[in-house]
């Protein structure tokens, strides 16, 4: 697939008021800091479609992005640590949720992991939760540039092995990828077309 539009189309903390239209929706979350924005930056070819900051917790809003006028990018915010209020936490987590859970356009969401580092517990008991709630979703595993090919390949055993460990009865689908030397752009843009033309076909509402 080539991108040739992207445009950002809504912000909001409300479910209710994402687009109305039923074009499928890929989103894309993480823990605080996984090089969310970059990677979405990446795969769209604009530099600052998603912004990006230093800044741990930076999203804090359900942000719709329209790709190529028939399917919609979602970056929701992240979960984990992140530098803002109690209060706000429990709000946009709550949201997250609601998003997940009634959001009837979601076909897929990507799960972020900093591929850096071992297994994280957070990131297994959220990737739990997708899988009891029955959402579908695939990782993306980020910043493969800054470690070796030995360690990715040490740190996704870590993570399949307590997936299994967890009760999973396979790894889920996953992505190596780098913003920076755009690793993986064309493996997770050939999975969304396919999908795409699966839903499209199977489903007349699209």
């Amino acid at each position: 697939m080539k991108i040739n539009t992207a445009e950002f189309v809504i912000s909001n903390s409300e479910v209710s008021k994402c687009p109305k239209d039923f074009l499928p929706e890929y989103a894309f979350i993480g823990r605080s800091n996984v090089g969310k924005s970059s990677l979405i930056n990446m795969i769209t070819n604009h530099k600052k479609l998603a912004k990006t900051s230093g800044r741990p917790g930076k999203t804090q809003l359900i942000n719709h992005f329209l790709i190529n006028s028939n399917w919609y990018l979602v970056d929701l915010p992240g979960y984990g640590y992140a530098k803002v209020s109690k209060k706000t936490k429990s709000i946009f987590q709550e949201f997250i949720t609601d998003y997940f859970e009634t959001r009837e356009q979601l076909v897929c969401a990507f799960v972020l992991i900093d591929i850096r580092h071992e297994a994280q517990t957070i990131d297994i008991e959220f990737m739990s939760y997708m899988g009891e709630s029955e959402i579908p979703f695939c990782i993306i595993f980020t910043k493969a540039d800054k470690i070796s090919k030995v360690k990715i390949d040490s740190h996704i055993a870590a993570y399949k092995k307590k997936m299994f460990a967890n009760n999973w009865a396979e790894m889920p689908h996953y992505f190596v990828t780098s913003a920076t030397e755009s690793t993986g752009k064309e493996e997770l843009l050939g999975y969304i077309d396919e999908v795409n033309q699966e839903v499209f076909k199977n489903n007349n509402q699209f």
